[in-house]
């Protein structure tokens, strides 16, 4: 539900005078579930609704669907006629110098540039500034309150867990015959999903050796999916429990089918866990400090760290993203690689730190959850963080 009071709060506390959010025929899906307008009731013409930072919003809509933001706050004004809905923009912004929109220069962060370019070009013709509404539409829709936060701590319990059944599903079948399909373990780690009331909008990744080296790896299809003794596998796991307005839990560890792990893969699961604690400790030393952090700021910390050891070729994703009701969520992602994250990290929301270094013949991703929560203090999330490739058969 629209919360003008804390709207207004917000473009206080981030020194913008006005939030001018805009919509037509759905382009524009951050605005329209910020003003809780449902999929199935998007309209057919352009609106415009400003909240200013103090003071009464405003609607303009279009005649023919007069009724389009009757359920928000403040006055109407009606359009028939293009040159109507200029004018009527031009009323909207008056006064105001700073104008938030779903908008990124440059197109920096396409998760936030909703707004046409054309739009943008009527409005800044009216003698405002545009800036970004990156960091309200996350202070509004990635920041959780204590009850997802207590959802996130239990259902993280139930995705380490499923790391256990799936190490020790592997070992078993190893030992006792001719190993076991990708697709098998997947299948144990859903139905542990399911046994626990979780629910995922994708099944996990379950990658053997050269398989691991592909970051989005859809698991059952390589060209040789029989993980057996000897063989390398990455595990890429997410869920959350299936209930209203649960959060995510998304984690990724390595393990070798064997008592003992050959240095090759000792040797780069050290760099990425250096790199992943490097994102980490980032993040502590910022919000020790009280200064502001950019997502962008995270990764360049990890990234660093790769490049240095001479494999930042191969780490070709971001270093993580943001985690809420979606696995991928909408607020800051980790990540000056793709896309320039120049939102800040705020409280209350949670992240992913999952550095990888992808070679052709196996590839090692670390990936842990970090919570901060509304008093800035930082958590990781998950179990214990993963120090070592796992010698599956030592351990199971």
């Amino acid at each position: 539900m629209f919360d003008l009071k804390a709207v207004q709060s917000a473009l206080q506390e981030f020194g913008i005078d006005g939030w001018l959010l805009y919509d037509f025929r759905g382009s524009n899906p951050l605005a329209c579930r910020m003003l809780g307008i449902a999929d199935d009731d998007v309209g057919t013409r352009r609106w415009f609704y400003v909240v200013p930072a103090k003071g009464q919003p405003h609607k303009l809509v279009h005649r023919i669907e007069s009724g389009a933001l009757d359920h928000l706050p403040g006055d109407k004004t009606v359009y028939l006629h293009w040159q109507e809905l200029e004018q009527g923009v031009a009323s909207l912004v008056n006064g105001l110098t700073t104008v938030a929109m779903e908008y990124s220069p440059r197109a920096g962060n396409p998760y936030v540039a909703r707004v046409d370019a054309g739009t943008v070009e009527l409005v800044r013709d009216q003698g405002v500034e545009i800036v970004s509404s990156g960091d309200l539409v996350q202070r509004f829709e990635a920041t959780w309150d204590d009850e997802q936060w207590q959802m996130h701590q239990e259902v993280s319990v139930h995705t380490n867990a499923a790391f256990d059944l799936a190490w020790r599903t592997i070992a078993e079948a190893c030992r006792n015959g001719d190993g076991i399909e990708e697709t098998a373990v997947r299948a144990a780690i859903m139905e542990h999903f399911a046994a626990h009331e979780m629910t995922t909008y994708h099944p996990p990744i379950v990658a053997r050796g050269p398989n691991s080296g592909l970051p989005h790896y859809e698991t059952g299809e390589g060209d040789e999916t029989l993980i057996r003794t000897g063989e390398f596998v990455l595990i890429d796991l997410w869920a959350k429990f299936d209930r209203p307005r649960a959060v995510y839990s998304d984690l990724t560890r390595v393990g070798f089918v064997g008592e003992s792990v050959p240095e090759e893969y000792t040797k780069i699961f050290n760099i990425v866990a250096a790199a992943r604690d490097a994102g980490i400790e980032r993040v502590r030393e910022a919000f020790a400090a009280g200064r502001l952090l950019a997502g962008a700021e995270v990764d360049d910390a990890t990234r660093a760290v790769i490049e240095a050891e001479g494999y930042g070729e191969f780490f070709t994703h971001r270093t993580g993203h943001s985690i809420g009701q979606e696995t991928h969520g909408n607020g800051a992602n980790i990540d000056n690689l793709e896309t320039r994250e120049e939102r800040r990290i705020l409280p209350g929301t949670c992240f992913s730190i999952e550095p990888g270094i992808y070679l052709p013949d196996f590839g090692i991703r670390s990936e842990v959850d970090v919570f901060v929560d509304l008093a800035g203090k930082v958590h990781v999330t998950g179990g214990e963080i993963q120090t070592e490739v796992l010698p599956i058969l030592a351990k199971y």
